[in-house]
């Protein structure tokens, strides 16, 4: 016996049919949000800082990650800042979860840990500093000289800092 069509069914049955639930459109929906959920975690990458020519271990070593060029050089409003004690010689900082994107970061030797480049005449710094992209310097760092991108799963930048 061939099944009765849809239009020839009574209307109640009719209407029984369009308020079941579609189990399978369910399961798609929830099936791509968790596809959806799984690829924007893969688009985070992981940033491996390598600070070379650390004098000393005295105090501590500290970078801060900037994504906004106002921000810039502010440690208050850094996007995150790593701190590891010194030791002579280089050091790994790294920070996992970044979003691709332009990123600049700057690192110093905190020699007093007193969580503050120190300046002298508020302009020299007196503690040894560096910045991503090792730019040579007149005046106050720029964050275009210093930017780089994050893309893919890691990058990695080497910072020296200078005395």
């Amino acid at each position: 016996m061939a099944p009765m069509p849809v239009k020839n069914m009574p209307i109640d049955t009719r209407q029984a049919l369009r308020r079941q639930p579609r189990r399978h459109t369910f399961h798609a929906v929830l099936m791509a949000c968790l596809l959806c959920g799984g690829v924007a975690q893969a688009e985070t990458g992981r940033l491996v800082i390598e600070v070379q020519n650390i004098r000393d271990d005295a105090g501590q070593i500290r970078a801060s990650i900037y994504r906004d060029p106002d921000s810039f050089r502010k440690e208050d409003r850094a996007l995150k800042v790593l701190s590891l004690p010194a030791r002579p010689g280089q050091a790994s900082l790294s920070l996992d979860g970044l979003p691709p994107g332009r990123y600049a970061v700057m690192v110093y030797h905190d020699a007093n840990a007193d969580q503050t480049l120190n300046l002298r005449l508020g302009m020299f710094p007196t503690e040894g500093y560096g910045l991503s992209n090792n730019p040579k310097v007149m005046g106050p760092p720029r964050f275009a000289d210093s930017a780089f991108e994050v893309a893919g799963p890691e990058t990695a930048i080497d910072i020296r800092l200078a005395y």
